[in-house]
């Protein structure tokens, strides 16, 4: 029986048109993550969103859009993840970011 361990997932909701320092946010987001030595981080692009300015984004045929909502998740211990918080707030000022516990199964190569 493989070891169970406690953490903290990490969730930052951005758009695809939000940016940092004259790049893609969700790029200088993941790279302040790995410099961080947070364990994994992942971008993922939603097909339909919208946020506290009731905006829909949308992939629907009629309403291209290249402003689509993004989601990064990232795991790690709930410690790691505090730390990294007061950074993301400066670089991502308008980002919604939530943090839960969760129990985290390692991977075992002998499965």
């Amino acid at each position: 029986m493989e070891p169970i361990t406690e953490g903290c997932l990490l969730r930052i909701y951005i758009s695809e048109s939000d940016s940092y320092g004259g790049h893609p946010l969700d790029e200088a987001i993941i790279e302040t993550l790995r410099t961080a030595g947070i364990s994994g981080a992942t971008v993922i692009r939603g097909i339909a969103g919208y946020g506290g300015s009731a905006v829909l984004h949308t992939t629907h045929v009629l309403r291209l859009s290249d402003d689509l909502p993004l989601v990064i998740e990232a795991v790690d211990t709930a410690e790691k993840v505090e730390s990294i918080l007061p950074h993301l707030d400066k670089i991502a000022p308008n980002a919604l970011i939530v943090s839960q516990p969760i129990r985290i199964h390692p991977h075992s190569a002998t499965r």
